[in-house]
């Protein structure tokens, strides 16, 4: 979204514009400050050839960690790459630091390599792109493992489209389209053809389903069709969308309503609370899709109902979170069951919690308010120092907006607080902290916890990159498991309806839509639908609506809370008796 992305572009060069205007946790603020250098230069020591810990990988070749015994994982891994890439390109394409590009490039050169390695799961046409990690010289790893793992040519598209966006808008479409766009294309398709078989989770003991890889996945076809659609390569967008608009539908179906929390997995036997959710939540951040639910956005009421239902988890587990009273910050790991080395929080699993905590105040501070629903109550009734709470909507001017919002930001503050807490002088961090001592335990210098470190600290002072077109999606499915339906041709009795709209926006100002039915929030401007800004200055929804029904609507535009309503008369639509429907209208 423009006007959106543009402000937070310009917070990016601010360290702490969002949060300073809340109270913070000094011991945050400091940790902050001394360790985010250090993770920098740790994580840079991790990527070969030239990084101190890395000799022997190859140039753009991330080594999960230094430590090659108990455990070894002196290896590359596709998800771990990709994240930590990501992260980096972040930095450099937000103009944190200029001088990550050769770094970028030699990332690209070594993908574009692994993607051609044939290993045990196939050639790069049979299977093989689903390998979840690699020799740090490049070659196949052939030993026994938990393949294919199917997050990694996602995450991977995630990163290289972030990647060809920047370079489109600096004078390298040549390059895009090249060398880049080709990678892409193998990783979307892959996604494509794939999504709905089983795979690996991203802690490679469970087969089944599994809600990150599926959410990234989802994302990762919505913005490649996004850029395929700039360069004009469209040959492969029907096929993306309706894998997207089926992977959407099966996203849904990963809620449990009966006790609150996203099920991580749709095997394993497990309970499913599971930092995977939260993963999936941060890595899936959207800031012009809002407080969005059908893509469990962080500041949606069923993410934040999850987060808290997954940290309570880890309170009576763990010995060194013994004496934290209820409602405070804890270590948190994996999942409660978890056994390896010991069962132990990790340091990137807590700072996901205070990353999807610090999203959710960049949005609720942007768009001027917050919702509490019957689903996001616990969460906020769990907040100290907040008084009695209600469902509602409440303005930037209220006061259980300012309490919420200090609440919230000392509460992610608190994590890092604990993050701090366990990290050793000298700031090195391993994968995991003991569960009982704090002590540093597992592999040493692992370069996704450092990775975290660089993440929550953008978030934590208002950074983000640019919308991926999560804004504004609809499904109309009914998942209970297993593959879901398309989500383009509406249920029952329904017809889906895509509003287009002509708008030309200033500087934080977004359209939404609102009218006479249930579907489209009965008139009500704190319910109304917003709408995506990807193809900007058309503004677009998609809404499943009654068929052959009379139905009246307008557009209204919200600018830090304030509400301009399109002139006078109503719009109306007569939907038909079956199949899809487009509007195409101009802001009056």
């Amino acid at each position: 979204m423009r006007s959106f992305t543009s402000l937070l572009q310009v917070a990016s060069l601010c360290v702490g514009l969002v949060s300073s205007v809340w109270a913070q946790s000094s011991t945050a603020e400091a940790y902050i400050a001394s360790e985010s250098p250090i993770a920098k230069a740790n994580l840079l020591a991790n990527i070969g050839p030239s990084g101190s810990k890395s000799q022997g990988a190859k140039a753009g070749v991330v080594i999960a960690s230094p430590s090659n015994t108990n455990p070894n994982y002196l290896f590359t891994w596709t998800r771990d790459s990709s994240l930590v890439f990501k992260a980096i390109i972040d930095q450099f394409v937000l103009g944190l630091d200029s001088s990550l590009e050769s770094q970028i490039q030699n990332f690209v050169t070594a993908e574009q390599i692994l993607q051609q390695v044939s290993n045990p799961s196939g050639s790069v046409s049979t299977g093989g792109l689903g390998e979840p990690k690699f020799n740090i010289d490049e070659s196949a790893f052939t030993g026994a493992w938990g393949r294919p793992q199917r997050d990694g040519p996602a995450l991977r598209a995630t990163a290289l489209i972030t990647w060809s966006n920047w370079l489109r808008n600096n004078g390298g479409s040549s390059t895009v389209t090249g060398t880049i766009w080709p990678m892409i294309v193998l990783d979307l398709n892959y996604v494509a053809n794939n999504w709905n078989q089983t795979t690996f989770d991203l802690w490679e003991e469970v087969s089944s389903s599994s809600f990150f890889t599926t959410s990234v996945q989802h994302r990762a076809l919505r913005e490649g069709i996004i850029l395929a659609t700039a360069l004009g390569q469209t040959s492969n967008v029907a096929s993306w969308t309706t894998q997207a608009n089926n992977l959407l539908c099966f996203l849904q179906s990963f809620w449990n309503p009966t006790s609150g929390y996203i099920t991580a997995n749709t095997g394993g036997g497990r309970s499913g609370k599971d930092a995977n959710t939260i993963l999936a939540s941060i890595h899936t951040f959207d800031p012009a899709a809002l407080c969005d639910v059908t893509t469990f956005q962080p500041c949606s009421d069923k993410a934040l109902a999850n987060l808290k239902v997954y940290t309570d988890a880890f309170r009576t587990i763990y010995g060194i979170n013994s004496a934290v009273a209820a409602g405070q910050p804890v270590a948190t790991g994996r999942y409660p069951e978890d056994s390896y080395m010991g069962g132990n929080p990790w340091y990137l699993a807590t700072l996901a919690v205070a990353e999807q905590l610090y999203d959710s105040l960049i949005v609720w501070n942007k768009a001027g308010n917050l919702n509490i629903t019957s689903t996001s109550l616990p969460f906020f009734q769990g907040l100290a120092n907040v008084g009695t709470i209600a469902t509602g909507t409440f303005s930037s001017n209220s006061t259980t907006f300012q309490s919420v919002t200090a609440a919230v930001q000392l509460l992610a503050d608190g994590y890092v607080d604990v993050v701090a807490k366990f990290t050793p002088s000298g700031g090195g961090l391993a994968e995991q902290y003991d569960r009982n001592t704090g002590v540093p335990v597992s592999a040493v210098d692992l370069t996704w916890s450092y990775a975290s470190v660089l993440t929550a600290t953008m978030a934590r002072s208002g950074v983000v990159g640019e919308s991926w077109g999560a804004a504004g999606l609809t499904t109309s499915c009914s998942t209970t498991g297993g593959g879901g339906g398309g989500g383009g041709g509406g249920s029952s009795g329904t017809v889906a309806v895509t509003f287009n709209v002509q708008a030309t926006t200033v500087f934080g100002e977004n359209i939404f839509l609102t009218g006479s039915v249930d579907q489209l929030e009965n008139w009500s401007p704190t319910n109304a639908i917003p709408l995506s800004a990807a193809n900007y200055p058309t503004w677009s929804v998609t809404v499943n609506l009654p068929a052959s029904t009379s139905i009246q609507y307008k557009y209204i535009r919200i600018n830090n809370g304030q509400v301009t309503w399109e002139s006078d008369p109503n719009m109306q639509i007569t939907t038909p008796s079956s199949g899809t429907f487009t509007e195409n209208d101009t802001w009056r």
